[in-house]
C-alpha cells in the first residue's frame, strides 16, 4: 500500500493537471517503486504549443516528503526554453546548489521548487 503522503501528493498533482485549461496530457506516468517511493513523469501540451514536462523521484522517509531528483521543464511553441528547474549538480558555484533555474540564456539560483509551483508558473505564463 502506498504511503498516505504519496497518495495525497499524487492526487493533488493529478487534480491540478486535470484542471489546466486549453491543455492536454501527452504522458502521465506514476511509477510506484515501493510503498515509500515513486517516480512521476508528466508531459502536458498547451493548445498554444507550449510544453510542460515534469520528472521527479520522490520518497517518504520518517513521514517526511523528499524529492530525490526533479526536473520541471517549460518551453514555448518554437521549442525554446522558457524555464527549467532541476537539481542536477552541475552548477556548484550557485548559492542554492544543487537547486537552480535555467532561463532562456541564463542559470540562476533557486530554492527547491514544488511541482505545483512549477505547474502554476507555467500556467500563468501561458495565460
Amino acid at each position: 500500500m502506498l504511503h498516505d503522503i504519496l497518495s495525497l501528493y499524487l492526487e493533488s498533482i493529478e487534480a491540478l493537471i486535470r484542471n489546466l485549461k486549453d491543455a492536454y496530457v501527452e504522458r502521465y506516468e506514476e511509477e510506484i517503486l515501493s510503498s515509500n517511493r515513486i517516480n512521476l513523469r508528466i508531459r502536458v501540451r498547451f493548445k498554444t504549443g507550449y510544453l510542460f514536462e515534469l520528472n521527479e523521484a520522490v520518497i517518504v522517509v520518517a513521514d517526511q516528503f523528499k524529492r530525490l531528483n526533479y526536473r520541471y521543464h517549460f518551453q514555448n511553441s518554437q521549442n525554446n526554453l522558457v524555464f527549467r528547474y532541476d537539481n542536477t549538480p552541475h552548477f556548484p558555484d550557485l548559492e542554492s546548489f544543487p537547486h537552480h533555474k535555467h532561463l532562456s540564456n541564463n542559470v540562476i539560483s533557486s530554492e527547491e521548487p514544488s511541482a505545483i509551483m512549477a505547474i502554476e508558473e507555467a500556467k500563468r505564463l501561458v495565460e
